[in-house]
């Protein structure tokens, strides 16, 4: 009875402030408004050229315009809350909002895991077996693969969301930016052991397997590039790895250090510090990073994007 009074209680949450001093709210507000925009700009503008760009409509930019479809939406469910809250009084969010929010964001970045295994096994069709690479990247399996990314990644996410809100609630704040599954546990007031265990047989093989994927398609990428005997198509060859591979890395490291490092039974302030700047990098900086690594190292969008404006400027100019 005492379990089902302190569940009625909870209508709502409460996220903990990064600070009650009005001048570091603003500026804090400003500083995620103009990463969030950039990151919506960055991301968007990548879907636009691709979709725009004839010569980038290939496997590898079909999985790299979703990738961005993901990062622009998980950049949303945290960033507009966020800066809701940095401007409210009260940052509240609602029960079924919460559930909605830890919906979406487990679901979103488990989808962007299996996404980007399949983006690791596109590479290693494309050096590893070129001459098949039309054949077995097929527009049906690339799509096949792109649907099995957002299902798995949802069953996944919905998984936790169920087993997480069907758990009494003794307190309602929570000392995250969003709602975190973790940070949620710990203002349960009964045995979270399942879902404790839910986290390390389901979440930790999820994040293993994506990356094994990715180790294991690298290493065969690695092995094959080293047999090409020229230096300039070794160059060539990996050159076209170098960027997903420094997406897999930032974003694998960053939930391994958020979601898998050992905590302390009791969080210090410094340690509740941490893990919201860990969580604002993993949701926020991550979805803006994306973008500017695939087109800054990335030899073929820089030049769709100087065709988009050579046109625009040839148009400009008859006009």
């Amino acid at each position: 009875m005492a379990e089902e009074n302190s569940t009625t209680r909870v209508k709502h949450f409460v996220f903990v402030s990064f600070t009650n001093k009005p001048v570091l709210k603003i500026t804090l507000f400003f500083v995620f408004l103009i990463s969030y925009i950039a990151t919506l700009v960055g991301n968007i503008g990548m879907i636009a050229l691709i979709r725009a760009s004839p010569q980038l409509h290939t496997p590898m930019y079909f999985f790299l315009s979703n990738l961005s479809f993901i990062d622009s939406l998980f950049s949303s469910v945290v960033a507009c809350k966020s800066l809701a809250n940095l401007l409210e009084d009260k940052k509240s969010i609602s029960f079924t909002g919460c559930a909605v929010q830890m919906y979406l964001v487990i679901g979103l970045a488990s989808a962007e895991c299996f996404l980007l295994a399949a983006m690791a096994y596109d590479r290693y069709v494309a050096i590893c077996k070129p001459l098949l690479y039309l054949v077995l990247m097929s527009p049906r399996f690339c799509i096949l693969l792109m649907a099995g990314s957002y299902l798995l990644g949802f069953l996944h996410s919905l998984l936790h969301t169920i087993f997480t809100f069907r758990l009494p609630f003794c307190q309602s704040e929570i000392n995250q930016v969003y709602c975190d599954v973790t940070a949620l546990l710990s203002l349960s007031c009964s045995d979270t052991h399942l879902n404790e265990l839910l986290i390390f047989y389901v979440a930790g093989p999820v994040e293993a397997t994506t990356i094994l994927s990715v180790f294991l398609s690298y290493m065969y990428i690695l092995a094959n590039i080293v047999r090409i005997s020229s230096v300039s198509g070794r160059v060539k060859a990996f050159s076209t790895c170098t960027s997903h591979l420094t997406a897999v890395t930032i974003f694998h490291g960053a939930i391994l250090i958020l979601h898998f490092r050992p905590k302390s039974s009791n969080g210090s302030p410094i340690q509740d510090v941490s893990d919201k700047i860990l969580a604002i990098f993993y949701t926020m900086m991550i979805p803006l990073l994306n973008p500017l690594i695939y087109s800054l190292r990335n030899k073929e969008v820089k030049d769709a994007l100087v065709v988009i404006q050579r046109n625009i400027w040839n148009k400009i100019i008859k006009q």
